[in-house]
C-alpha cells in the first residue's frame, strides 16, 4: 500500500507521520472525529488519476481537502477507517486569465488573496463569499456555491463556476461545459482562443451537476474555470438600519426588483460585531453600539461613466429606502460603510474572523426565502432560550442568492472551546435548531454532517436516484466514503 502510493506521488508527497494523521482526524465542528491511514499530496491531474485507480483496486476511500487548516464543516474528516487525505493544496497555480473573455482559470490550491492580486494585474476580480478565509480554496468555495456577495447578477446557482476537469471515482477523467467538447487538453484549448465559458455540455449533458455541492463525493476536481468582473473603479457601501428584519424586506425586494448595486445582504448585529471586530473586547462595545438590523448596499461603477452609473442608483436606492420608512446611510453608529465593504470583501485575517469573540463556532445555514426568514429566525431565538443559550451571541446573516430567488440564511453560534458547559450548550442547540429549521422548511442544499440525514430523509425517491448516481460515478464507493449517505 505504502510503496504503491509513494510510487504514485513521490516519498516528499507522502506522510504517515502521527502529527500530520491527527491533524486531519477532526476539525473545529461537531463531526465524529477519526484519524486517516495517510496523507497524499499530488502535484497534477495525472498523479489525481492514478491515485483514483489505485483505490479502486484497494478499495481505499480518499477524501479530497483543498483548503488550509481550520475546516469547520466536517466534510475533511473521514467518516470511515483506513482513508486516505488527498491534500490538494500544492496544486496551486493560475492557468489561465484572459481579460478579454473575463475568465480564469485556477487549480484547487489557489486562494482568494492569490487570485485577486493576479485578476487586479488585469484589471478584474471575482466575486467572492463573505470575507472568506486567508487559505480558502476558490475552487472548493465555488464547488460547494458558498452565496456570492453579488447576488443581483448571478444569472444562474453555479455563477461564477463554468467548467472544470473532473476525475469521477471510477477513475475516468473528463472536461465537463463546452471544454468537454475537446481536445482534452486545456494549453490546445487555449491556443486555439476555446475559454471555456460555457458551463453546458459536452454535449447535452450538464455534469457539472454532479459535483457541486458533493463534499467530493463523486470525484476529484483538479482545475475551474472562472466568469470575473471588470475591477471596479468606483466602490461604496451605504448601510440601513432597522429595529427588526421584517422591516428590511420591503427595501430589500424593491432593491433586487430593478437589479440596482452590486452587493445586498442583511445582518443583524452579534453577525456584523463579529466581522468588523479585531478582538472580543471591541466585538462587545460593538453589539451594544450597532443598530439591531443593518442592510448593506454596495453600488460600484466599472469603466464606462462610473460616476453617473453609482450617482444614479445611489439617489434610486435612497428614494426607494424613503418609501419604505428605513434610512439610507453612508454610517451608522458604530459603523460606516466603508469599514463593512472592506472587511466584507477581503480575505479573512490569519485567524478566521468567525473565532474572535469566543474562540470556536458552529454555523446552521440553508436555502428560503426572505419572505420565509423571520420565521426562522423566531424560531432559533426561542430554542436558544430553552437551551440556556445566550440569544444576544446569536449572529444571522442573510444573503440573497441568484437574483433574489431565494436567500442563504445562516446563523452563528460562537462558543469557547475551552469550557465544556458551552460547548455542550451550543451543541445541542445546533442539533435542535437543525431538526426544526428542516420542519420549517429550510433547506439543506449543502447537507454536512447532521444535515444529510434530515435532507435525505425527508425525500426517498430522490436520495435513491442519488444512490443510482453515487453507482454510476463512484461504482466502489471509494469518494469521500459516508458522506451524503443516510446512516
Amino acid at each position: 500500500m505504502k510503496e504503491k502510493l509513494i510510487e504514485i506521488v513521490g516519498k516528499e508527497n507522502f506522510s504517515d507521520n502521527a502529527e500530520i494523521l491527527e491533524s486531519f482526524s477532526k476539525d473545529q465542528s461537531f463531526a465524529k472525529s477519526m484519524k486517516p491511514w495517510f496523507v497524499v499530496k499530488p502535484a497534477n491531474s495525472v498523479q489525481v488519476q492514478g491515485l483514483v485507480k489505485w483505490a479502486n483496486e484497494t478499495r481505499t476511500p480518499l477524501i479530497p481537502v483543498s483548503s488550509g487548516a481550520p475546516h469547520f464543516k466536517g466534510d475533511t474528516v473521514p467518516s470511515v477507517p483506513q482513508s486516505v487525505i488527498v491534500d490538494l493544496s500544492g496544486m496551486n497555480k493560475i492557468i489561465n486569465i484572459s481579460r478579454q473573455q473575463r475568465m480564469a482559470i485556477v487549480e484547487p490550491g489557489v486562494t482568494y488573496g492569490q487570485l485577486q492580486a493576479a485578476l487586479a494585474k488585469e484589471g478584474l476580480t471575482l466575486s467572492t463569499s463573505l470575507a472568506p478565509r486567508a487559505n480558502k480554496s476558490v475552487l472548493t468555495s465555488v464547488l460547494e456555491m458558498e452565496p456570492r456577495l453579488n447576488c443581483i447578477h448571478q444569472f444562474n446557482y453555479t455563477e461564477p463556476l463554468r467548467c472544470c476537469e473532473v476525475t469521477w471515482g471510477d477513475g475516468n477523467q473528463l472536461f465537463t461545459g463546452e471544454a468537454g467538447n475537446g481536445p482534452k487538453d486545456l494549453q490546445k484549448q487555449l491556443e486555439a482562443e476555446k475559454f471555456q465559458v460555457q458551463s453546458n455540455g459536452p454535449n447535452m449533458m450538464d455534469l457539472l451537476r454532479m459535483v457541486i455541492q458533493a463534499q467530493g463525493s463523486m470525484g476529484i476536481v483538479t482545475w475551474v474555470s472562472l466568469k470575473c468582473e471588470l475591477l471596479p473603479s468606483i466602490k461604496r457601501m451605504y448601510l440601513v438600519p432597522a429595529k427588526k428584519s421584517v422591516d428590511l424586506e420591503d427595501f430589500v425586494y424593491k432593491v433586487i426588483k430593478v437589479r440596482f448595486s452590486d452587493k445586498l445582504y442583511v445582518m443583524n448585529k452579534a453577525y456584523l460585531a463579529n466581522l468588523l471586530g479585531e478582538n472580543s473586547e471591541k466585538i462587545v462595545k460593538l453589539k451594544k453600539d450597532l443598530p439591531n438590523w443593518v442592510a448593506a448596499v454596495g453600488i460600484s461603477g466599472d469603466i464606462l461613466l462610473p460616476e453617473l452609473k453609482v450617482r444614479s442608483q445611489e439617489k434610486d436606492i435612497e428614494d426607494f429606502a424613503k418609501e419604505c420608512g428605513v434610512h439610507f446611510l453612508s454610517k451608522v453608529p458604530g459603523a460606516t460603510g466603508e469599514e463593512v465593504l472592506t472587511k466584507s470583501i477581503n480575505p479573512s485575517d490569519e485567524k478566521y474572523w468567525k473565532q474572535t469573540y469566543k474562540g470556536s463556532f458552529q454555523d446552521i445555514f440553508f436555502i428560503t426565502t426572505l419572505d420565509k426568514t423571520s420565521i426562522f429566525i423566531e424560531a432559533m431565538y426561542e430554542l436558544a432560550i430553552e437551551e440556556g443559550y445566550p440569544t444576544e451571541d446569536i449572529g444571522v446573516y442573510i444573503q440573497p442568492q441568484h437574483m433574489g430567488t431565494s436567500v442563504h440564511l445562516e446563523f452563528n453560534l460562537p462558543y469557547n472551546p475551552e469550557d465544556s458547559k458551552e460547548v455542550n450548550k451550543a451543541k445541542e442547540l445546533y442539533t435542535k435548531a437543525s431538526k426544526k429549521m428542516s420542519q420549517l422548511g429550510g433547506y439543506y442544499a449543502r447537507p454536512y454532517d447532521i444535515w444529510a440525514n434530515i435532507q435525505l430523509n425527508k425525500d426517498a425517491k430522490s436520495y435513491n436516484i442519488l444512490k443510482q448516481l453515487k453507482n454510476i460515478f463512484d461504482p466502489n464507493d471509494i469518494m469521500n466514503t459516508g458522506k451524503l449517505t443516510l446512516k
